[in-house]
């Protein structure tokens, strides 16, 4: 019974996942000088890693299914830009503001899904479409509503509390979502019939369409959802910051796609796993952030990253490929 309960989770999607932040970690000790407390005991990283894991969950959902979502590059700053235009400059209710914020994210969503559906443009020429239109939307409403690139925002108390407060004076609130949102979308992902029919579209779309899932309204919603998540981490961050800027958000777009495909999941669909895709935010994280925790030289920082990346997903894509290779084969 243990030799197949090791054998299946060695052919998990988040096993490799797991080896590559294990042995990031353990680089950093071993060669950069870092403390375990001090690494652990950091906000920096757990804070990057909530607000990339928020927007890498939905698109993670998205690459199983066979599709992919750049747009989110730009649907960060709308997503602020829009509540601190609504309740920053035009004062309005908090609350409209975050439904506007969250609102234009389900529009940029829906027009990526229904594109998607309604076309045989690829999802990755969709979404270039949409990112650079959203930026220019953004740029060019910002100007003209408000004259300016950077509206301040006040939020008040209790909005605060739940979307941009610090706990213990350095951890975002946002983690706790980020927790959430991981138990939620993996509940949906390995639990449902919902996420047997995200991974038979990723296999075969045709066939899955053939065997009766509703593939075109499944893959709206997974465009709906990823657009909508990276402006609800742009609604945090005016909340938290106090104000929002048109730029910023384009680093996410490789962030993202790097730490889903570290974290298991296969750019042609169809495997991958929600617990990879959260080992995958953490460890890019680490990678990205813990850098600054060790006696390295700054200079080297860029190659460092840059080499334990791709480590990192040769590593998981090397244990994968020999894990499905020693599977054992159904009996004739």
């Amino acid at each position: 019974m243990n030799d197949f309960s090791i054998g299946q989770f060695v052919r998990r999607p988040e096993f490799g996942a797991v080896l590559s932040f294990v042995a990031v970690i353990a680089f950093y000790v071993a060669f950069g000088g870092v403390s375990l407390g001090t690494l652990f005991g950091a906000a920096s990283w757990v804070n990057f890693a909530a607000n990339l894991g928020i927007v890498a969950l939905p698109v993670g959902l998205l690459m199983i299914a066979g599709e992919l979502d750049i747009s989110i590059g730009a649907m960060i700053p709308a997503g602020s830009m829009s509540i601190a235009i609504l309740s920053g400059y035009y004062e309005l209710p908090i609350v409209i503001g975050m439904l506007g914020a969250l609102a234009f994210g389900v529009l940029v969503g829906l027009v990526n899904g229904f594109l998607a559906v309604r076309t045989s443009v690829p999802s990755l020429i969709i979404t270039l479409g949409t990112l650079v239109a959203v930026q220019g939307l953004v740029l060019a409403g910002s100007v003209i509503l408000t004259g300016v690139a950077s509206v301040p925002l006040e939020a008040p108390a209790w909005a605060k509390m739940i979307f941009g407060q610090l706990i213990l004076g350095k951890f975002q609130v946002i983690i706790l979502w980020w927790f959430a949102l991981t138990v939620v979308f993996g509940f949906v992902l390995h639990a449902t019939r919902y996420g047997n029919w995200i991974f038979a579209m990723g296999g075969d779309e045709v066939s899955a369409r053939n065997a009766g899932i509703p593939t075109k309204r499944l893959k709206i919603a997974l465009f709906v959802l990823s657009s909508t998540a990276a402006s609800f981490v742009g609604m945090c961050g005016a909340v938290l910051f106090n104000s929002a800027q048109v730029s910023g958000g384009m680093n996410y777009i490789f962030n993202t796609i790097v730490s889903i495909v570290v974290g298991g999941v296969l750019l042609t669909g169809g495997f991958g796993s929600v617990a990879g895709i959260f080992l995958g935010a953490l460890t890019f994280a680490v990678v990205s952030q813990g850098i600054y925790f060790t006696d390295i030289d700054r200079n080297w920082s860029n190659l460092i990253i840059g080499v334990m990346l791709m480590a990192a997903v040769l590593m998981n894509n090397t244990f994968r490929q020999m894990a499905l290779s020693l599977m054992p084969k159904k009996k004739m």
